[in-house]
């Protein structure tokens, strides 16, 4: 299946294409809780949950003194621009 051009909005993907990339991406995603990802990287690892109107992704112990950071990107960004964000780390 492939993706739309990297320039369109992410909401103009279908879910399928979605998950698909995030698959492309190296995500996994939670057995139970179908909106819910993890994804791990050799210097970072990260929840992210697909919400109504936003990607949430939420860095594991990335901040000062261990803790997490989270952010929220709106779907109205391009999949390019969000791929840039979220999987350039925290």
């Amino acid at each position: 299946m492939s993706l739309l051009p990297a320039n369109t909005p992410l909401y103009s993907h279908p879910l399928p294409q979605i998950e698909q990339w995030l698959k492309d991406q190296g995500c996994q995603q939670d057995d139970t809780q179908l909106h819910c990802w993890f994804v791990q990287r050799p210097s970072w690892q990260a929840e992210l949950w697909l919400d109504i109107e936003q990607i949430v992704v939420r860095y594991i112990q990335a901040g000062e003194n261990g803790q997490d950071i989270q952010r929220a990107f709106k779907y109205s960004l391009s999949r390019e621009d969000i791929e840039q964000a979220v999987f350039s780390g925290p």
